[in-house]
C-alpha cells in the first residue's frame, strides 16, 4: 500500500520556514518513510529519478511555452540521473533544475532564483506521528507580472505535481546505501 501525502504546516524547525515572511505562494506535503540511513539530498536524488512520465510531459509543456516568453527552459526533475553522487554535491551545484543552497543529513534546500520569482524547495526528514517522514516544501517570492501571470497557472497545478512526486518515495528500497 502505497503511504499517504498529506498537506501540512511548514515544518517550524526547519531551515526554509525562514523563507516564509513575504512569500507569495507557499506549501507542504509530508509521507510517513522510513530513511534507511539516507541524507535528504539521496533521497531527493532517489525520488526525482523517478519522477512519474505526466510530471515530466508537463515540464516539457512548461518549457515550451515559457520560452515563447523569455523565460527559463528549467529541464527536468530527474536531470541528475548519473550526474554524481549525493556526497559529491557542494553548496551551489546545481542539482538537476535547481541549485543546492543549503545541506544537512536531515534538509536541504534547493533553489532557482530569476528576476521573475524566486522558487526555494525544501526536503526535509521529520517524525510524524512518531514515525520517520519526509515532507517537501515550495516557498515563491513573485518580483514583477511576468512572475504572477506564471505563478497563476503552476499553483494550481503544483498541488497535484508535488504529492505526485514525493509518492515515488514509497516504492524506494528501504536503503541506498551499502550497509
Amino acid at each position: 500500500m502505497t503511504p499517504q501525502v498529506t498537506a501540512i504546516a511548514v515544518p517550524p524547525a526547519s531551515r526554509i520556514a525562514l523563507e516564509l515572511p513575504g512569500a507569495d505562494f507557499y506549501d507542504a506535503y509530508a509521507m510517513p518513510l522510513e530513511y534507511g540511513g539516507r541524507t535528504a539530498l539521496e533521497l531527493y536524488l532517489d525520488v526525482v529519478a523517478r519522477t512519474p512520465a505526466w510530471v515530466v510531459s508537463l515540464m516539457a509543456l512548461r518549457n515550451r511555452v515559457v520560452g515563447l516568453f523569455g523565460l527559463k527552459n528549467l529541464g527536468q526533475l530527474g536531470d541528475v540521473r548519473g550526474a554524481k553522487a549525493a556526497a559529491d554535491y557542494r553548496i551551489g551545484d546545481r542539482v538537476g533544475i535547481f541549485a543546492l543552497l543549503s545541506q544537512t543529513d536531515d534538509e536541504i534546500v534547493l533553489g532557482e532564483v530569476d528576476k521573475h520569482l524566486d522558487v526555494k524547495l525544501s526536503v526535509c526528514k521529520l517524525a510524524q506521528d512518531g514515525r520517520p517522514a519526509v515532507a517537501v516544501t515550495t516557498v515563491v517570492h513573485i518580483h514583477n507580472l511576468l512572475g504572477n501571470a506564471y505563478m497563476l497557472f503552476v499553483a494550481p497545478v503544483h498541488k497535484f505535481v508535488a504529492p505526485a512526486v514525493l509518492r515515488q518515495a514509497a516504492g524506494l528500497p528501504a536503503s541506498s546505501r551499502p550497509e
